[in-house]
Protein backbone atom coordinates (compact mmCIF):
# COMPACT_ATOMS: atom_id res chain seq x y z
CA UNK A 1 0.00 0.00 0.00
CA UNK A 2 1.33 3.96 -0.90
CA UNK A 3 2.05 6.17 1.92
CA UNK A 4 -0.50 8.43 -0.04
CA UNK A 5 -3.40 5.86 0.01
CA UNK A 6 -2.18 4.72 3.51
CA UNK A 7 -2.58 8.59 4.68
CA UNK A 8 -6.11 9.16 2.73
CA UNK A 9 -7.23 5.87 4.47
CA UNK A 10 -6.16 7.54 8.30
CA UNK A 11 -7.39 11.09 7.33
CA UNK A 12 -10.90 9.44 6.70
CA UNK A 13 -10.90 7.30 9.20
CA UNK A 14 -10.35 10.37 11.31
CA UNK A 15 -12.80 12.42 10.02
CA UNK A 16 -15.72 9.11 11.06
CA UNK A 17 -14.22 9.20 14.67
CA UNK A 18 -14.90 12.88 14.40
CA UNK A 19 -18.49 12.24 13.56
CA UNK A 20 -20.52 13.21 16.49
CA UNK A 21 -23.31 10.84 15.25
CA UNK A 22 -21.14 8.00 14.21
CA UNK A 23 -19.86 8.31 18.00
CA UNK A 24 -23.38 8.61 19.69
CA UNK A 25 -24.18 5.54 16.93
CA UNK A 26 -21.52 3.93 18.72
CA UNK A 27 -22.13 4.24 21.96
CA UNK A 28 -25.55 3.07 21.64
CA UNK A 29 -24.13 0.04 19.38
CA UNK A 30 -21.96 -1.03 22.21
CA UNK A 31 -24.51 -0.54 24.86
CA UNK A 32 -26.65 -2.57 22.59
CA UNK A 33 -28.48 -5.92 24.85
CA UNK A 34 -31.67 -7.51 23.90
CA UNK A 35 -33.26 -7.68 27.29
CA UNK A 36 -32.21 -6.74 30.85
CA UNK A 37 -32.97 -6.43 34.43
CA UNK A 38 -31.57 -4.95 37.32
CA UNK A 39 -32.80 -4.18 41.03
CA UNK A 40 -32.02 -0.23 41.45
CA UNK A 41 -32.13 1.73 44.93
CA UNK A 42 -32.58 5.22 44.93
CA UNK A 43 -31.32 8.03 46.91
CA UNK A 44 -33.10 11.20 46.99
CA UNK A 45 -30.94 13.98 48.82
CA UNK A 46 -32.45 16.93 49.49
CA UNK A 47 -32.66 20.53 51.33
CA UNK A 48 -30.47 20.07 54.96
CA UNK A 49 -28.84 16.83 53.09
CA UNK A 50 -32.54 14.97 53.96
CA UNK A 51 -32.33 10.84 51.95
CA UNK A 52 -35.15 9.25 51.37
CA UNK A 53 -34.27 5.90 49.92
CA UNK A 54 -36.04 3.74 47.58
CA UNK A 55 -36.23 0.84 45.47
CA UNK A 56 -37.19 -0.59 42.43
CA UNK A 57 -36.76 -3.77 39.87
CA UNK A 58 -36.47 -2.68 36.24
CA UNK A 59 -36.85 -4.82 33.25
CA UNK A 60 -36.30 -4.00 29.33
CA UNK A 61 -37.02 -5.72 25.56
CA UNK A 62 -36.28 -4.38 22.34
CA UNK A 63 -33.39 -2.62 20.06
CA UNK A 64 -32.86 1.00 21.49
CA UNK A 65 -35.53 3.67 20.96
CA UNK A 66 -37.75 0.93 19.95
CA UNK A 67 -37.96 -0.98 23.31
CA UNK A 68 -40.18 -1.97 26.19
CA UNK A 69 -39.68 -1.17 30.22
CA UNK A 70 -41.34 -1.80 33.37
CA UNK A 71 -40.08 -0.73 36.52
CA UNK A 72 -41.63 -1.38 40.07
CA UNK A 73 -40.92 -0.10 43.27
CA UNK A 74 -40.16 -2.33 46.27
CA UNK A 75 -39.75 0.13 48.79
CA UNK A 76 -40.31 1.52 51.23
CA UNK A 77 -44.23 0.72 52.18
CA UNK A 78 -45.83 3.83 51.09
CA UNK A 79 -44.87 3.38 47.34
CA UNK A 80 -44.67 -0.70 47.38
CA UNK A 81 -45.92 -1.47 43.99
CA UNK A 82 -46.24 1.55 42.34
CA UNK A 83 -45.02 1.00 38.63
CA UNK A 84 -44.14 1.85 35.03
CA UNK A 85 -44.87 1.40 31.52
CA UNK A 86 -42.98 2.63 29.00
CA UNK A 87 -43.50 1.41 25.45
CA UNK A 88 -40.12 3.54 23.36
CA UNK A 89 -40.85 4.35 19.74
CA UNK A 90 -38.29 5.42 16.90
CA UNK A 91 -41.02 8.51 15.47
CA UNK A 92 -42.53 10.14 18.27
CA UNK A 93 -42.44 10.57 21.57
CA UNK A 94 -42.91 7.33 24.12
CA UNK A 95 -45.93 5.86 25.62
CA UNK A 96 -46.15 5.90 29.68
CA UNK A 97 -48.40 4.47 32.54
CA UNK A 98 -47.96 4.76 35.80
CA UNK A 99 -49.73 2.06 38.53
CA UNK A 100 -50.53 3.22 41.60
CA UNK A 101 -52.16 -0.04 43.81
CA UNK A 102 -53.58 2.20 46.68
CA UNK A 103 -55.73 3.20 44.01
CA UNK A 104 -56.39 0.48 42.00
CA UNK A 105 -55.83 1.49 38.33
CA UNK A 106 -53.33 2.71 35.98
CA UNK A 107 -52.75 5.84 34.90
CA UNK A 108 -51.67 7.67 30.98
CA UNK A 109 -48.72 10.19 31.76
CA UNK A 110 -49.75 13.17 29.61
CA UNK A 111 -47.04 14.63 26.87
CA UNK A 112 -46.95 17.78 29.02
CA UNK A 113 -46.38 15.99 32.33
CA UNK A 114 -43.21 14.51 31.14
CA UNK A 115 -41.31 17.54 32.75
CA UNK A 116 -42.33 17.01 36.01
CA UNK A 117 -40.52 14.56 38.61
CA UNK A 118 -41.12 10.63 38.51
CA UNK A 119 -42.65 9.98 42.14
CA UNK A 120 -40.19 12.38 44.34
CA UNK A 121 -36.33 11.74 42.32
CA UNK A 122 -34.77 13.94 40.14
CA UNK A 123 -35.48 12.30 37.16
CA UNK A 124 -38.45 13.54 34.90
CA UNK A 125 -40.92 11.05 33.53
CA UNK A 126 -39.21 12.17 29.97
CA UNK A 127 -35.63 11.17 31.35
CA UNK A 128 -37.16 7.72 31.97
CA UNK A 129 -37.58 7.43 27.79
CA UNK A 130 -34.87 5.91 25.45
CA UNK A 131 -34.40 8.04 22.33
CA UNK A 132 -32.71 6.51 19.88
CA UNK A 133 -29.30 8.43 17.61
CA UNK A 134 -32.20 9.65 14.56
CA UNK A 135 -33.91 11.78 17.03
CA UNK A 136 -31.09 14.13 17.66
CA UNK A 137 -29.13 16.44 15.62
CA UNK A 138 -25.17 16.89 16.68
CA UNK A 139 -22.77 18.97 16.78
CA UNK A 140 -19.00 18.48 18.14
CA UNK A 141 -18.15 20.84 20.24
CA UNK A 142 -14.68 19.80 21.62
CA UNK A 143 -12.21 17.27 21.21
CA UNK A 144 -10.99 17.09 25.10
CA UNK A 145 -8.02 14.62 24.63
CA UNK A 146 -9.88 11.47 26.66
CA UNK A 147 -13.40 12.41 25.93
CA UNK A 148 -15.58 14.31 22.85
CA UNK A 149 -18.10 16.95 23.97
CA UNK A 150 -21.17 16.94 21.70
CA UNK A 151 -24.32 19.03 21.54
CA UNK A 152 -27.48 17.18 20.84
CA UNK A 153 -30.89 18.58 20.25
CA UNK A 154 -33.88 17.16 20.21
CA UNK A 155 -35.96 16.97 16.78
CA UNK A 156 -39.43 15.86 18.59
CA UNK A 157 -40.86 17.88 21.67
CA UNK A 158 -38.72 17.82 24.45
CA UNK A 159 -38.28 19.87 28.13
CA UNK A 160 -35.13 20.53 26.65
CA UNK A 161 -34.13 22.63 24.19
CA UNK A 162 -30.34 20.69 23.97
CA UNK A 163 -27.81 18.79 26.12
CA UNK A 164 -24.07 18.27 26.43
CA UNK A 165 -22.81 14.71 26.14
CA UNK A 166 -19.10 13.72 27.21
CA UNK A 167 -18.63 10.50 25.66
CA UNK A 168 -14.94 8.56 26.73
CA UNK A 169 -12.95 7.84 23.92
CA UNK A 170 -11.48 4.45 24.53
CA UNK A 171 -14.55 2.63 25.85
CA UNK A 172 -17.72 4.83 23.93
CA UNK A 173 -19.40 5.55 27.41
CA UNK A 174 -21.41 8.35 28.65
CA UNK A 175 -19.57 10.28 31.41
CA UNK A 176 -21.74 13.05 31.85
CA UNK A 177 -25.02 15.14 30.14
CA UNK A 178 -25.86 18.26 31.07
CA UNK A 179 -29.44 19.35 29.70
CA UNK A 180 -30.53 22.42 28.83
CA UNK A 181 -34.30 24.72 28.60
CA UNK A 182 -34.84 28.01 27.42
CA UNK A 183 -34.03 29.25 30.91
CA UNK A 184 -30.65 27.57 31.06
CA UNK A 185 -28.98 24.37 32.85
CA UNK A 186 -32.23 21.74 34.44
CA UNK A 187 -30.06 19.00 35.74
CA UNK A 188 -26.87 17.59 35.01
CA UNK A 189 -26.76 13.31 34.89
CA UNK A 190 -23.40 12.12 35.62
CA UNK A 191 -22.54 7.84 34.98
CA UNK A 192 -20.06 6.37 37.43
CA UNK A 193 -18.17 3.04 38.64
CA UNK A 194 -18.03 1.40 35.19
CA UNK A 195 -17.36 -2.42 35.10
CA UNK A 196 -17.96 -5.20 31.80
CA UNK A 197 -21.22 -7.00 31.61
CA UNK A 198 -21.29 -9.65 29.45
CA UNK A 199 -18.66 -7.50 27.71
CA UNK A 200 -20.83 -4.79 27.97
CA UNK A 201 -19.36 -1.57 29.95
CA UNK A 202 -22.20 -0.52 32.14
CA UNK A 203 -22.69 2.32 35.10
CA UNK A 204 -23.29 1.08 38.09
CA UNK A 205 -24.17 4.19 39.44
CA UNK A 206 -25.79 7.32 38.03
CA UNK A 207 -26.37 10.26 39.93
CA UNK A 208 -28.63 12.90 38.40
CA UNK A 209 -28.40 16.39 40.14
CA UNK A 210 -31.69 18.96 39.45
CA UNK A 211 -29.86 22.25 39.33
CA UNK A 212 -33.22 24.14 40.72
CA UNK A 213 -34.13 22.46 43.43
CA UNK A 214 -31.24 21.53 44.37
CA UNK A 215 -31.53 18.13 45.08
CA UNK A 216 -29.73 15.06 44.04
CA UNK A 217 -30.50 11.50 43.24
CA UNK A 218 -28.33 8.55 42.90
CA UNK A 219 -29.39 5.73 41.39
CA UNK A 220 -27.17 2.39 42.35
CA UNK A 221 -27.56 -0.90 40.17
CA UNK A 222 -27.64 -4.44 41.78
CA UNK A 223 -28.06 -8.06 40.22
CA UNK A 224 -28.14 -6.48 36.52
CA UNK A 225 -28.18 -8.82 33.72
CA UNK A 226 -28.53 -8.48 30.48
CA UNK A 227 -30.38 -10.84 27.45
CA UNK A 228 -32.62 -12.64 29.35
CA UNK A 229 -35.38 -14.67 28.10
CA UNK A 230 -38.16 -12.12 28.48
CA UNK A 231 -41.15 -12.33 26.40
CA UNK A 232 -43.79 -9.22 25.17
CA UNK A 233 -46.34 -10.05 26.90
CA UNK A 234 -44.37 -9.13 30.25
CA UNK A 235 -44.80 -5.62 29.06
CA UNK A 236 -48.36 -4.66 29.11
CA UNK A 237 -50.85 -2.64 31.70
CA UNK A 238 -52.03 -6.11 32.56
CA UNK A 239 -48.46 -7.16 33.57
CA UNK A 240 -48.01 -3.86 35.19
CA UNK A 241 -50.57 -4.56 37.33
CA UNK A 242 -49.73 -8.35 38.36
CA UNK A 243 -46.06 -6.31 39.57
CA UNK A 244 -42.86 -7.94 39.12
Amino acid sequence: MSKVLLAALLFAGALVAQDPRQIIAEVQKRQHSDSQRYEGTLEVIGAGNKVATKSWTYVRIGSFGNSKARLQFSAPADVKGVGMLIVNHPDKASDQWMWRPNIGRDQRIALQDRSTRFFGTDFSFEDLEERDVDQYDFKLLADEGAQWKIESKPRKKSQYTYSYFWVKKDNYTFQKIEAYDAKGLVRTIDYKDYAQVKNIWTARTTEVFDMRRNSRTILKYDKLEYNLPLKDEEFTLQALRRGL
